[in-house]
């Protein structure tokens, strides 16, 4: 039950992040660009984790943790970054493909660290995924287009980065207060996004145009609420774990945009959406009920 408890916080994360895609869309219809929603998603989240910190978490770590903790924010950033010159080059459906490759290869890096192999539930949650994502994405329909190199190389390296992210932020300083621990991680993401893409909408009027009302939103479900999440359920559940939780951004993605953008979803896109419930929820039922199998033998 309390590893029930920590999945949906790491689902919720997830969800949280599915939401972005939709806001930076909207935020382009009002005329900001990419770097401009970026920068201020992650400035605005480090400013909301500032004050939980400052309200809530006074905690003294040693340097050791700080510095560690600041290195695994380079890999949240980095991902950010991958992605978004992914997007450039790429349909956005094969750019969040490739960035959802994070799935097998976060469970490829957790069978690795351990020197275990992944459980046959974890195997056949990540086949049905894999297929699932295929189909969400689109890219059956996409069948015959000359792809970017580019895009695919950057798309993979998002995946690539968001895979150690996970497994990091579940390893990493554990037994520090999730509040301090995710302000310290944005931290490092924020310089570098910000030194990549200088932050030139705090003077240029941006903010007051309009997208501040844009940041507030990004910062709060793209960096506060997943990076929260993520740092106290994925250390509890496992990184193999936490990144097959973390598909549930593409679901959620797809129906946020047919909410609020209005976009169309063609009947196999649906199937992937299934596909992806299915690849999330199916390892969780078949643990649950090998646990219980497990406890009525102990018990007879």
């Amino acid at each position: 039950m309390e590893k029930f408890k920590f999945s949906l916080l790491v689902l919720f994360g997830a969800c949280s992040y599915g939401i972005l895609s939709t806001i930076f869309k909207l935020g382009f219809r009002d005329g900001f660009s990419a770097f401009e929603l970026l920068g201020g998603q992650y400035v605005f989240g480090w400013i909301g984790l500032l004050l939980l910190v400052l309200l809530f978490s006074r905690h003294k770590m040693s340097t050791k943790q700080v510095l560690l903790l600041l290195a695994v924010g380079t890999t949240m950033s980095m991902t950010s970054i991958f992605y978004a010159i992914s997007v450039e080059e790429l349909p956005a459906s094969i750019a969040v493909v490739l960035l959802f490759q994070f799935t097998w290869i976060g469970v490829t890096i957790e069978a690795i660290a351990n020197r275990t192999f992944p459980s046959r539930e974890k195997i056949m949650s990540i086949i049905i995924l894999f297929a699932g994502t295929l189909l969400a994405g689109g890219v059956f329909e996409g069948f015959g287009q000359n792809f970017s190199t580019k895009g695919i190389i950057f798309g993979l390296l998002a995946a690539v980065s968001f895979s150690f992210y996970i497994f990091v932020s579940g390893r990493v300083a554990t037994n520090v207060p999730p509040y301090t621990k995710s302000f310290l991680m944005t931290t490092s993401a924020t310089f570098i996004v910000c030194l990549f893409f200088p932050p030139t909408f705090l003077i240029n009027g941006a903010l007051q145009a309009g997208l501040w009302k844009y940041a507030l939103f990004l910062g709060f479900f793209g960096v506060v609420v997943p990076v929260i999440c993520f740092s106290i359920g994925v250390p509890k559940v496992g990184t193999g774990l936490g990144t097959i939780l973390g598909a549930a951004e593409l679901p959620i993605a797809i129906i946020a945009s047919i909410t609020l953008v209005h976009e169309a979803v063609s009947p196999l896109q649906w199937l992937g959406i299934v596909c992806i419930l299915l690849g999330i929820f199916a390892p969780q039922f078949l643990s649950a009920r090998k646990d219980k199998k497990r406890n009525i033998e102990l018990s007879g």
